[in-house]
């Protein structure tokens, strides 16, 4: 038989969440200084800041939920 490891929910749960701010953090940072600093930013990077900015936020809100409520319950 196999042995179980035990997941440490609350640590994946701090860590994504401290991800999901960081990577929106970059976004809205390169959004506001990449202009600045370097002038006009092409398309391609204007378009990753703003998804970087979504998908922070989504991590962010997703991750607390998934670790910390969904997964225990279901274990």
């Amino acid at each position: 038989m196999g042995q179980h490891q035990r997941l440490s929910y609350s640590q994946y749960a701090r860590g994504g969440f401290a991800l999901g701010v960081a990577v929106f953090l970059v976004g809205i940072l390169g959004h506001a200084v990449g202009p600045a600093l370097l002038g006009a930013l092409p398309a391609w990077e204007v378009t990753l800041f703003t998804v970087m900015e979504f998908s922070g936020i989504g991590l962010a809100l997703c991750s607390p939920l998934v670790f910390a409520i969904v997964l225990p319950l279901i274990e």
